[in-house]
């Protein structure tokens, strides 16, 4: 009885130690796990560390990663070469020289479609036309580029392809617009000169309080004379704008269609008329501008330039309030801080991120989708060129023939305009994903200026000399407020919040809605 009773009591023993041992693992645990959400707590209310003091001159990036250090990792990942079906880029190695001291390149758009050639003939973009790099190489490769040796840049192309908003203040004295009408006339290489970084912090944040904000004069212009003609005549960007609509238009600044106006050079965005492809025809049509002379047809031509901002504007995600950034930049969680990806690339390398936010299908099914737009848009495409070319080279025939003065002018405008309206959608980086419906109705209607081009040269009765454009369709679709028929500020706050953030609401998208 007496074994019995030791051995109960050491059982008793045992069992009080096991409970002290669990007792002080879940008091651990608990401390723990509370420490946990008081530093997560304190995350949340610091979003970040003010190591260095920053202000309007420090342009280089690395002293802004000093407080964001997060941000600044992944804005360094832009070095990253990927490529997806229509975009990104492939490195490509060369052997540096004194004229291009680069070892790695994009491949040749030239090399890839010989076409190209023939439908630039006459201009630089003939010359040397590579796929597009991340925002690392925005810099270099417009200053190694070939077409530098084929024309005389100006200064002006500085503005999209350098973080130029202090070299602006110190060439102006600190006005802004002034800085930026004398870089505007400097050759290029002079211009060059003065810049270190490509697009940096400072380009699209405020130093103070990081709040984004509109650094580019072309941008700051173009939506006024853009907003002026929606009736808001007094808009200022940087006063007016909601954030949602700042997180386009930081990106808007350089992603868009542009012209050089008169001999100063200054960097025009032509949306005086709209933002759609035509309306932007139709206004360099009544200050009667081209680019160049075509080699092969001598019709007076336009070079669309990369108008991102313009196609998506068309688009549903701009309708439905969705953001530049939450595609390209979308936000990701650290720690218990919300933080925007600053690795700006294609949504199709994030898919995850990008999309799933918002559309329940798998990454698969997602990507399917836009690939089938882009399929059929570059199809249309093809089609667009090929009409445009054989277009051309009708021209280039019946001029040597002999035929009516007025029946080769009339074809040259027609060439003029189906090769814009071509050119926008080649030039715009998302194969038409941005809004399919409008790409492809631009494509239409360049391949019917083609079809009446070659009617102006062989048709019984000929075209006008001077054929009206066919003016772009009525908005039949209410705007997602239903009340002031616009698209950009356009909504109201609430409107371009994304699904299921809305405030006020408890609004979340639908199992498998779009």
């Amino acid at each position: 009885m007496a074994e019995r009773g030791e051995g109960g009591r050491r059982v008793a023993a045992g069992w009080v130690v096991a409970a002290a041992v669990i007792a002080a693992v879940v008091t651990l645990g608990l401390a723990a796990l509370l420490t946990n959400i008081f530093e997560r707590q304190q995350e949340a209310r610091n979003p970040f560390y003010r190591v260095v003091d920053l202000n309007d001159s420090i342009v280089d990036p690395s002293i802004w990663g000093q407080n964001f250090p997060q941000q600044y990792d992944s804005y360094r990942r832009t070095v990253d070469m990927t490529r997806t079906r229509y975009g990104g880029s492939e490195a490509m190695v060369q052997l540096p020289t004194a004229d291009d001291p680069r070892d790695t390149v994009s491949a040749s758009r030239l090399v890839e479609d010989p076409r190209l050639r023939e439908f630039w003939a006459g201009y630089a973009f003939a010359t040397d036309f590579r796929e597009e790099r991340g925002h690392a190489y925005m810099f270099i490769d417009q200053v190694f580029t070939q077409r530098q040796h084929v024309a005389q840049q100006p200064g002006t192309c500085l503005h999209c392809h350098a973080s130029v908003y202090t070299i602006y203040r110190d060439l102006g004295d600190g006005d802004l617009i002034a800085g930026f009408e004398k870089v505007n006339q400097m050759p290029y290489q002079e211009a060059a000169a003065l810049a270190e970084h490509p697009v940096a912090c400072i380009d699209c944040h405020d130093p103070q309080t990081m709040s984004l904000r509109v650094t580019r004069p072309g941008f700051l212009e173009g939506i006024q004379r853009f907003m002026a003609f929606r009736g808001n005549p007094d808009y200022d960007v940087n006063r007016d704008a909601t954030r949602q609509e700042m997180r386009t238009f930081v990106c808007a600044q350089c992603h868009v269609e542009y012209y050089f106006q008169g001999e100063q050079k200054r960097l025009t965005y032509p949306w005086a008329n709209g933002l759609r492809a035509d309306e932007i025809l139709a206004y360099y049509e009544e200050i009667g501008f081209s680019d160049w002379t075509h080699a092969i047809s001598e019709a007076p031509v336009l070079k669309a330039q990369h108008p991102e901002f313009e196609m998506y504007m068309q688009g549903v995600h701009a309708r439905s309030g969705v953001m530049c950034a939450d595609c390209h930049m979308p936000f990701e969680r650290t720690g218990a801080m919300k933080v925007s990806d600053h690795w700006v690339r294609s949504p199709l390398l994030n898919v995850n991120n990008a999309c799933q936010t918002c559309h329940r299908w798998t990454e698969q099914e997602l990507t399917a989708r836009v690939h089938s737009i882009q399929d059929r848009t570059f199809q249309m495409r093809n089609v667009a060129i090929d009409a445009v070319l054989d277009l051309a080279r009708s021209i280039r025939a019946e001029a040597a023939n002999g035929l009516d003065q007025r029946r080769l002018d009339a074809a040259r405008t027609y060439q003029r305009r189906a090769q814009f309206l071509t050119d926008f959608v080649e030039a715009e980086n998302s194969m038409g994903f941005h809004a399919d419906q409008e790409a492809v109705r631009v494509l239409a209607l360049a391949i019917n200026y083609a079809r009446l081009g070659s009617l102006a040269l062989y048709g019984e009765a000929m075209p006008p000399a001077d054929p009206p454009l066919i003016e772009p369709p009525p908005q039949t679709v209410a705007p997602a407020t239903g009340e002031t028929g616009e698209a950009i500020r356009f909504r109201t706050e609430l409107d371009m919040a994304r699904p299921g953030e809305r405030a006020g609401t408890d609004m979340q998208p639908a199992q498998g809605a779009q």
